[in-house]
């Protein structure tokens, strides 16, 4: 069970908005959330107070009888709070907020499609859409109420942002943070071509548990080794998430420990808050999960560490700007400056699903030649001999991604030449 679930619905409430606000998802006078608890009081922000230095003493609590209790004003969206928990018992915890990318959609009257990759459906679930009214009046209560009463538990709304609920306030968040993800990834296909959407069949597919053979055991003992690459591997993980590299339910971690024993991110475990303890040994086809589930991705991980012993360390990432040129179907060209080619190199790129169907050449093709691959509508795969080395390859991925995507506008990028790349391989040693 996640941390927060232990914490006060005050705490709660002060560290989702603290998350919401720092990755530029609303602004100091916007966004609201609260929870419902046991008794039936809802915990909820106030209106009027910076969202940037809000503090737990702030939060609002509407008793179940109707009254207020604290030294502020509940949000003014209060009522299409109150309306989604009354019609909607299933409901713990909701969340409002305007980030820009789904801003864009809202004025457009356009529902995000969850389609543009193969979990978001799952977080998000379906998405709704309702009618614009006045922000706080009961006629927008209404409206918001009648959409959650259709089942959907993500809702866009016209002119005014996004609704996500959920059982838990983290859950709520994710659901609103993987929907933002979507947006902001069409967004950007859009502005290179047009973005592919994938089938429920491909969906499906991707879905499927591939970790046959892998069995769950208690190890004995940990190494100082692998404490210290546990610590190391929380620090980078965190940071990848601060810096929105992935979100808070996907991304995975890989470091090798041995010849056939390596650490991983589990499945399920929010990325902004893990912890070293949280992540998962697996010795073979055995792991340590210490509770936890194996990440859906184990048996790619141990499938490439085999067949590539020069590599110790792969992260799985989906960079919204990298992560553009597989879904609209377009070539990225890594040419971009010295640094992005000496990282990425080539960047081969394999169609959706390559790696379910032919593990084995994507295994052949990562590698100290190519370290970083991307599969389109998926995910990009970095390697490196360290950690920091895949971590920095994923980084420099998604910021010549954004690079290239903003020279559009100024008449398109003029790559690297084939007798620069030439001077470079010379000047760095590179493997031809």
């Amino acid at each position: 069970m996640n941390k927060i679930n232990f914490e006060h619905p005050r705490d709660q409430i002060v560290e989702i908005m603290r998350r919401i606000y720092g990755y530029g998802m609303t602004t100091t006078s916007g966004g609201n959330l609260s929870i419902l608890d046991s008794d039936g009081n809802m915990w909820i922000s106030p209106g009027g107070i910076d969202k940037g230095t809000l503090q737990r003493e702030d939060i609002v609590c509407v008793k179940h009888d109707g009254t207020i209790v604290g030294r502020h004003k509940p949000s003014s969206e209060f009522p299409f709070h109150r309306a989604i928990y009354k019609i909607r018992p299933d409901v713990k915890a909701i969340l409002h907020a305007h980030p820009p990318a789904l801003v864009s959609f809202s004025v457009a009257g356009v529902i995000p499609n969850t389609a543009v990759h193969a979990t978001a459906r799952l977080i998000c679930g379906t998405v709704g859409y309702a009618p614009y009214e006045v922000p706080g009046s009961e006629a927008l209560g209404k409206n918001v109420a009648a959409a959650f009463a259709e089942g959907h538990s993500t809702i866009l709304l016209e002119n005014h942002g996004a609704i996500t609920a959920g059982t838990t306030l983290l859950q709520a968040f994710q659901r609103f943070e993987t929907l933002d993800f979507c947006a902001r990834l069409i967004n950007r296909a859009t502005q290179i071509g047009k973005p592919h959407y994938l089938s429920d069949t491909q969906i499906e597919f991707s879905l499927v548990d591939r970790n046959e053979g892998f069995r769950p055991f208690e190890a004995d003992e940990h190494t100082s080794e692998e404490l210290e690459m546990r610590y190391q591997m929380v620090k980078l993980i965190q940071r990848a998430y601060r810096q929105m590299l992935f979100t808070s339910t996907e991304g995975t971690f890989g470091v090798r420990l041995g010849k056939d024993s390596f650490l991983i991110t589990p499945f399920g475990v929010d990325r902004g808050t893990i912890k070293a303890e949280d992540l998962v040994l697996v010795q073979g086809r055995r792991f340590d999960a210490g509770g936890h589930k194996l990440s859906r991705a184990a048996w790619f991980f141990k499938t490439i560490f085999d067949a590539q012993p020069e590599l110790n360390s792969l992260i799985i990432a989906n960079p919204p700007n990298l992560m553009a040129y597989g879904v609209a179907n377009e070539p990225f060209d890594p040419r971009v400056i010295p640094e992005s080619y000496i990282l990425l190199r080539e960047m081969p790129a394999f169609e959706f699903g390559a790696h379910f169907r032919d593990v084995e050449k994507v295994a052949q093709t990562i590698s100290p030649r190519y370290p970083v691959i991307l599969i389109k509508s998926d995910c990009m795969v970095s390697a490196g001999k360290t950690l920091l080395e895949a971590f920095d390859r994923m980084e420099v991925a998604e910021y010549s991604a954004k690079a290239t995507i903003s020279a559009r506008g100024l008449g398109g990028m003029q790559p690297i030449d084939d007798n620069q790349i030439a001077d470079l391989v010379k000047a760095f040693k590179l493997q031809p």
